[in-house]
């Protein structure tokens, strides 16, 4: 899944005192940007198989620092400690951190066994991957779900242009993520490429929330 991950950072940043939209964006992928991270010195690593699921070729064979769930939740501990520092909100800081862990549990539903729960085997994932018409419009149901919430519960003075262009960018990368051309063979050129692609998503939705600010009890949509 991909922009899926989104919809718990949609939901958070609806909240009254949450994180912002751009941080809580990074704390929904942050496990992924690890991910790329520790492949460019090779401390994680995967392999491009043809054919390994319905939906993608990517073995993801050695990931036991980002993509277990002990590791999950150190990133999250980390990731929640940072943002309490900065802001000094307990909530915020939760809120944040829940976003991180929800990143294991959603990958749980779509990897092929690849997950661990503490670095090592055994190896878990319920394959949804190779089940695409469930998978797509699933990813889209909980994005899409996630955007009328905050758009509902949150307000811009300026309306919700913004949140509509990052929706579209976010529709955009995973139509490429989908239908778009496969690399042939691992290069740096795939963490390059995700880590670019998570700082465009993260830097836009900053942007989207910077002027949104929740409801108030009664306000009308």
């Amino acid at each position: 899944m991909f922009i899926g991950h989104f919809a718990p950072a949609l939901v958070a940043a609806a909240r009254p005192k949450a994180a912002g939209l751009g941080t809580l964006f990074v704390a929904a992928q942050l496990v992924d940007i690890g991910f790329a991270a520790l492949l460019v010195p090779g401390i994680e690593a995967m392999r491009i198989v043809p054919g390994i699921t319905a939906m993608n070729p990517m073995d993801l064979h050695h990931m036991p620092y980002t993509h277990s769930l002990l590791g999950t939740l150190i990133f999250a501990k980390i990731f929640g400690t940072i943002v309490w520092v900065v802001t000094r909100s307990k909530e915020a800081a939760i809120g944040a951190a829940l976003v991180v862990v929800s990143h294991w549990f959603i990958d749980l539903i779509v990897h092929i066994p690849d997950l661990t729960l503490y670095g090592a085997p055994p190896k878990l994932g319920f394959g949804l991957w190779n089940h695409p018409m469930v998978a797509m419009p699933l990813e889209l149901l909980l994005i899409g779900a996630a955007f009328l919430y905050y758009a509902r519960r949150t307000g811009a003075p300026g309306g919700n242009r913004r949140l509509w262009i990052l929706a579209a960018l976010l529709l955009f990368v995973q139509a490429i993520d989908w239908f778009g051309p496969k690399e042939p063979a691992y290069s740096l050129a795939i963490p390059a490429t995700m880590l670019s692609a998570y700082a465009l998503l993260a830097g836009t939705a900053a942007w989207a929330g910077a002027n949104r600010r929740p409801r108030k009890a009664g306000e009308t949509p």
